[in-house]
Formats: structure tokens, sequence, C-alpha cells
């Protein structure tokens, strides 16, 4: 993906992979999180997709912080979940025994 390449790019321009922390990036993270909540709490469009984009920035300077590309992190959790069956229930995903 060419944007976790030019997302890469620009945190080691800014010293953002080698000069912060895992801990400090994960504070960043819940911090765009909460800026996610905050755009469906008051159905804030343009700050949802703001949002999300951010927190997808942040995880890959955090996934870059532990010498992973965040395509990894995707492709692995895919084939943690490709054959997973089951369905929401009242807002909660109930998992069918295998």
């Amino acid at each position: 993906m060419i944007y976790g390449n030019l997302i890469r790019e620009w945190a080691k321009d800014r010293n953002l992979i080698e000069g912060s922390t895992v801990q400090a990036q994960f504070v960043k993270l819940i911090e765009e999180i909460g800026e996610l909540a905050e755009a469906i709490a008051k159905g804030k469009d343009e700050q949802f997709m703001d949002s999300i984009g951010d927190a997808f920035v942040v995880l890959t300077i955090l996934a870059a912080q532990k010498d992973l590309e965040i395509e990894e992190c995707v492709v692995h959790a895919w084939h943690e979940i490709k054959d997973r069956k089951g369905r929401m229930v009242d807002g909660v995903f109930i998992k069918e025994d295998s």
C-alpha cells in the first residue's frame, strides 16, 4: 500500500519512529479514538473520517516502532478472522462453534 510507505517516510522525517516510544504513540492512538468517539456521538462525518485516518497513521507508526509494517499486521489479522463464522446479535458478535 502506497500510503503505508508515505506515512512511514513522513514519520521517519519527523523522528516519530525512533524518537518516540510505543507508550507515547499508544496514548496518541487513544486520543485519536476519543476523537472518533466524539464524531460518532455528535454525528460529525468529516471528523469521523479524519479520526479513522489519524488512527491509521498512529497504528502505522506503532507497527514501524516494532519493525513491522501495518500491511503485515492487516494480513495477519485477516488470516485470523477470514474463516470465522458467526453473526451480530444485539450488538455483540457471537462466534459459531467450529
